[in-house]
């Protein structure tokens, strides 16, 4: 007995089976979210006929591949929504090995708007969102320290947004189909309605993050309201640009697996012109003047990590203004706008963006 336990002892452990390789989006897939990209809120019909394919067919494709988490149609801040509110990028400083649990209980944050462990001089890059500065200060001065597991809490806050991600487009359309997209040109006034959001807006977006095509009346219903009340303030938003559809899906299944951020200064007179001409880039995701000692940031969405020289490259060459000061690789998004990642950019869940809330932990 004791010879056969020690043969038990001495005989190597079994292995867990690794994990089978996810699912990839295919040329289908990305034909789909480049059209969705185009147009969140078109009907099946609209979209089966760019595609060229049933609607049944275009609806089964992407309810399939959202019960999966592998895109999903939510909202995005339209450029007005920015003078309403704070926004930051903010690198956080974590004690050794307590990057995940930290990234866990930020995850639940509603200020919390994206979440980005870094590979390069800091843990965690997040985006933060505030109702004004105050709430920033209160948020990043006052309570992130004490979050177990932060060392260090450095704000970058945002003086112009350029561009933000839902603007972002993958290129898996042809010409033709693109311009079967073309939103419909509006024959209302392109501002009316209160610029002010208020307490059914916000509750309205709340709903829509979850689902940014839930029917005018799902909302209606969901909401308590008139199917009209909704359509007619989903409508005015939109108009207002305080408000974007968006659709989002898991870059690395869809050959976008690299995320970078470039930390730039460039002199002040330059800055408008520089910042415009980068968001005419395909790979720019997002680009806003910021305060600290480097007054632009660009992040940007690319094939493979060799992109990201390149992409300096010819940064460097068309602006000698910009000098990049440093670069920082993604290593994972653990949130994107709300939405909860898995390690394969799968989305797992919603926490919904509560910006105009008393910020607490």
């Amino acid at each position: 007995m004791q010879e056969d336990a020690k043969q038990k002892q001495r005989r190597p452990q079994r292995k867990a089976e690794p994990s089978p390789e996810p699912e990839s989006l295919g040329e289908d897939d990305l034909a789909l979210i480049h059209a969705l990209q185009l147009r969140p809120r078109a009907s099946w019909t609209e979209l089966g006929r760019a595609l060229g394919v049933d609607p049944v067919t275009v609806a089964r494709r992407f309810n399939r591949r959202a019960e999966r988490g592998m895109l999903w149609v939510g909202v995005s801040p339209g450029p007005r929504m920015f003078d309403q509110v704070c926004l930051s990028f903010t690198q956080i400083d974590c004690a050794p090995g307590a990057t995940a649990s930290v990234i866990r209980a930020l995850s639940g944050h509603p200020h919390m708007l994206t979440l980005e462990r870094s590979a390069g001089g800091h843990d965690i890059l997040a985006t933060v969102a505030t109702r004004d500065l105050p709430a920033l200060s209160r948020y990043t001065l006052d309570l992130l320290p004490h979050v177990p597991g932060i060392t260090a809490v450095r704000a970058r806050i945002v003086t112009h947004m350029f561009t933000e991600g839902g603007r972002w487009r993958i290129a898996a359309l042809a010409p033709g189909q693109r311009a079967q997209l073309a939103a419909p040109p509006s024959t209302r006034p392109p501002r009316s309605g209160p610029g002010e959001l208020t307490a059914f807006d916000r509750a309205l977006l709340g709903r829509l993050v979850h689902d940014g095509r839930a029917s005018y009346q799902a909302l209606a219903t969901a909401l308590g309201v008139s199917l009209s009340t909704v359509k007619r303030r989903v409508e005015q938003l939109t108009r207002l640009e305080l408000l974007r559809f968006r659709c989002d899906f898991a870059r690395p299944l869809g050959g976008w697996p690299v995320a970078i951020t470039f930390w730039a200064r460039v002199p002040p007179t330059e800055l408008p012109a520089i910042g415009h001409a980068l968001i005419r880039l395909p790979e720019t995701r997002n680009c806003a003047a910021v305060s600290g000692p480097h007054n632009l940031v660009v992040q940007a969405s690319l094939h493979s990590v060799d992109d990201a020289l390149r992409l300096e490259t010819d940064l460097a060459a068309a602006h000698p203004g910009l000098d990049i000061v440093d670069r920082v690789i993604t290593l994972r998004h653990d949130k994107l706008l709300g939405r909860l990642l898995d390690p394969h950019g799968r989305s797992t869940g919603v926490v919904p963006p509560d910006v105009w809330s008393e910020p607490r932990i």
